[in-house]
């Protein structure tokens, strides 16, 4: 009889547009794979739910809180009920911005420099020299990500907005120009480089992320020198840090402008990275030779509890 697989999906973070897609890309490719798929938009009854179907495995296509924060993996282990991703403690850590910045920096991976502080705190001063990247704790997808510019005269008025959800801390990192890059792994094996470039020129935020044609990829990027081999060397050694397990992706930023810093840093890692259509890691994956179908099979065939 074939296996059992809940995926879960939607959800309850801002992410929950992202996650349906995310999450009906990977039931259709299982399905496709021969396996008996049943569909769950993740609530707060998610745990009855589970334990009334009682899959087989469950591959989890949340992002963000109360699904990538290490919660519903609290709940699959006190269900015994096998999982994809990473486990409590990565988790947790990984979508605790600062947290997972301290142990990096630990692990003597480059980070950029940056400050927690109350989001009222940050909107009364300039709490460093602009130019200032600010960042809530615990949001994917650049939700609640705001910039601050050389020629901003006041600091960011929108983190004293009504309409803020990121909660009241925030990180205030240093502003690194340059390339966005990224790179996954799987397993224990980093996998290619990927330069995103936002078509219209602008930043990668969460139009260039998701919309069709947001983005442009480079893969593989064109690094000088032994910085692609140092980039894959940063993204294995952060989740083995953090204690990530099965694919994790790691963002990073690298200056190599004429008369730049030459500094190449660590962003953030994302322990449940998107799997849609314009996803990086099904791409990545594609440039080793695995299908979006084997992809997500790997992934069913890695879960287990204890992770």
């Amino acid at each position: 009889m074939s296996k059992h697989v809940a995926v879960l999906l939607g959800g309850l973070s801002a992410e929950r547009e992202v996650s349906l897609r995310s999450g009906e890309a990977c039931a259709a490719a299982l399905e496709g794979q021969g396996f008996r798929v049943t569909r769950i938009d993740a609530g707060r009854d998610l745990g009855t739910v589970l334990a009334a179907l009682k899959p087989d495995v469950v591959l989890n296509a949340l992002h963000g809180r109360f699904g990538e924060d290490g919660i519903v993996q609290g709940i699959l282990e006190m269900l015994r009920i096998p999982y994809t991703h990473s486990g409590v403690l990565a988790s947790a850590l990984a979508m605790q911005k600062d947290r997972a910045k301290d142990v990096m920096k630990a692990a003597g991976i480059p980070v950029a420099e940056g400050l927690t502080l109350n989001r009222f705190e940050v909107a009364k001063r300039h709490v460093m020299p602009p130019p200032y990247v600010v960042k809530p704790l615990s949001e994917g997808s650049s939700f609640g990500v705001l910039i601050v510019n050389d020629d901003h005269a006041h600091p960011p008025q929108e983190l004293t907005s009504e309409s803020w959800t990121h909660g009241d801390m925030v990180l205030v990192e240093r502003f690194v120009a340059g390339r966005e890059l990224t790179c996954a792994v799987m397993g224990d094996k980093a996998l290619d480089v990927i330069e995103i470039l936002a078509a219209d020129g602008g930043w990668y935020d969460y139009n260039a992320k998701y919309a069709k044609g947001g983005s442009i990829h480079v893969l593989p990027a064109n690094l000088k020198g032994n910085v692609y081999q140092i980039v894959q060397e940063l993204t294995l050694r952060a989740h083995l840090a953090l204690g990530c397990r099965g694919v994790s992706r790691t963002d990073f930023r690298y200056d190599d402008r004429p008369g730049g810093t030459g500094d190449l840093v660590v962003l953030e890692i994302n322990t449940q990275p998107g799997m849609t259509e314009t996803s990086l890691v099904p791409e990545l994956a594609a440039n080793v030779g695995l299908s979006f179908g084997e992809l997500v099979r790997w992934m069913v065939d890695d879960a287990s509890c204890d992770r």
